[in-house]
């Protein structure tokens, strides 16, 4: 029975409810994907955009590896202000997390280009977890058999700051600051072992800037840092290069951890699709094909004027 529950243990510190691993998903695309770490930027692009974004993670390390799907849809309301939806659906293992969350902006101009917004994330996170898909030591250890957690409802609330030029954006942002624990030590009788496992509050600093090389190319660098108590400092640096405002091709790295290709096309004025690439620079690349994203955006236009000013972020 001991075994049973280390086996449990050792999964949960390497997926996503580790209180000493990564727990948020983390994504390559992170610079078309900021609305689902920072609400300010909702309603940020003066139009009704809709987000959709699938990545697999570690493609054939077998059965359970993460895939993690998100959908984002926000728009500017009246008075400098942002309102929207993310929805997060990450699955690892026996485990499988959605979020669900409503994303407010309310933005002050500093300038003639320049803007600050300031964004309020509120909703709730569902978790399920089936033990029955674990390699189990013991087939008959009850505890396994009738204790899943099904549909076990938590709060969110976050917050965040984004500022922004038509050139230069940052962000800094915590998308849940309430403590989760998910598995309770005093509900597993007869081990030594500790099984809580706690969600912590991530910090995000994102940041990019556009130059102008020339009239048909463009240079797009950002990076965006993740900190959580209790593990590394995770850092990402891209660098993308855009052709005739139409096609995307980049590279990034993701320090200790990968190494990443990115390409992307505005496919009409209104569609951009993006993809990337991920090059385990650890172990686990032995074991797996690396690990793929696909990304759609969508815009719906409010003001004609605005197609002939395009963002570029």
């Amino acid at each position: 029975m001991k075994n049973s529950y280390l086996t449990l243990i050792l999964l949960i510190l390497l997926g996503s409810f580790s209180s000493k691993a990564q727990q948020d998903p983390q994504y390559t695309q992170y610079m078309y994907n900021t609305q689902v770490v920072n609400p300010a930027y909702a309603g940020n692009r003066e139009s009704i955009d809709f987000g959709l974004l699938y990545r697999t993670q570690w493609v054939n390390f077998g059965e359970g590896a993460p895939n993690t799907g998100t959908f984002t849809v926000n728009s500017p309301i009246a008075n400098n202000m942002g309102l929207g939806l993310s929805v997060v659906n990450d699955r690892i293992g026996p485990a499988i997390e959605t979020n669900f969350n409503v994303d407010y902006s309310y933005s002050i101009n500093t300038s003639r280009s320049g803007k600050v917004s300031f964004g309020l994330k509120a909703g709730f996170d569902i978790l399920d977890v089936d033990f029955t898909k674990l390699n189990i030591f013991d087939d008959n250890d009850a505890y396994f058999q009738e204790n899943n957690i099904d549909n076990k409802l938590q709060p969110q609330i976050g917050a965040g700051i984004y500022y922004n030029t038509e050139k230069f954006y940052a962000g800094l942002s915590v998308p849940n600051f309430l403590k989760t624990e998910h598995f309770d030590k005093s509900s597993i009788e007869n081990t030594a072992v500790e099984t809580t496992a706690s969600e912590r509050m991530h910090f995000f600093l994102i940041a990019g800037y556009v130059f102008d090389i020339s009239e048909n190319l463009k240079f797009k660098p950002a990076t965006l840092f993740k900190m959580v108590n209790g593990s590394p400092l995770q850092a990402d640096v891209s660098a993308n290069f855009l052709l005739y405002d139409k096609v995307t091709l980049g590279a990034a790295y993701r320090w200790s951890a990968a190494m990443s290709a990115l390409v992307g096309f505005q496919a009409t004025e209104n569609i951009f699709i993006g993809f990337g690439y991920d090059y385990q620079t650890t172990d686990i690349e032995a074991y797996s094909d690396g690990s793929y994203e696909i990304m759609l955006r969508f815009e719906i236009f409010n003001r004609p004027e605005r197609v002939l000013t395009p963002r570029f972020f």
